[in-house]
Order: structure tokens, then C-alpha cells, then sequence
């Protein structure tokens, strides 16, 4: 069975300590073997490194509710989102008041919310 080749900027589950909550976090260093060596939080930023174990079992999915995505509706930071393109993420950042930055399982991606309907 071979081991999942990562490179910087995919999505690993961690638990953070300065957040105190399990969430996803982007891949900041890997190995050249395609090992995971740190991670950056995208809720508080901070960087930490990322010990293989959980690879091995692999990723456990998240069983937290998401709301599906509509760019009417007004979103927070931390809330799961359902993306009919993306799929799952989560807000981590909130830019202006109608801008979001939303973590999906391959990336950050900026999308707009808190639009008037036209």
C-alpha cells in the first residue's frame, strides 16, 4: 500500500493548540520524500509541526454540519459552508464586509457573501 504523496498547500486534519480545536490545516513544508514536516493554521495562523501518525490511519472525517453556500447569505468565521462546485470548507477569514475567505480540501478560495439579491 503506498503512502499519499503531499505537497505545499493541501489540507491535513491536526488539532491546534492555540485554537484548541481540531480543524484542517495547510501544508507548509514537505519533505522530499512527500512527508508532511509543518502546518500552518488558517484560523490563528500559527505554525506547528505535524508528526505522520495520523496519516497512516488516514484523515477522519468531519461529521460537523455544513449550511449550503448562496452569496445572499451572510457568513462568520469558522462556519462550514457546502460549495456546489468546491464542496466542503470552512470560513477563516472574513475580508470587507462582502468577502470570505473559504478553506476547501484543495485550497483557499476568496468568494463573495452578504450580496443584496439582483
Amino acid at each position: 500500500m503506498e503512502k499519499k504523496q503531499y505537497a505545499v498547500g493541501d489540507r491535513v486534519e491536526k488539532m491546534c493548540l492555540v485554537c484548541a480545536e481540531e480543524r484542517g490545516h495547510i501544508v507548509a513544508i514537505v519533505t522530499k520524500l512527500g512527508r508532511v514536516s509543518r502546518v500552518s493554521c488558517p484560523q490563528c495562523n500559527t505554525r506547528s509541526t505535524f508528526k505522520d501518525k495520523k496519516l497512516t490511519a488516514g484523515v477522519q472525517p468531519d461529521t460537523r454540519e455544513s449550511a449550503p453556500y448562496s452569496w445572499t447569505k451572510t457568513y462568520r468565521k469558522g462556519q462550514r459552508i457546502q460549495h456546489q462546485t468546491f464542496g466542503i470548507g470552512e470560513v477563516t477569514v472574513v475580508i470587507e464586509p462582502d468577502k470570505i475567505d473559504v478553506l476547501f480540501s484543495d485550497r483557499v478560495r476568496r468568494l463573495v457573501h452578504a450580496h443584496p439579491k439582483a
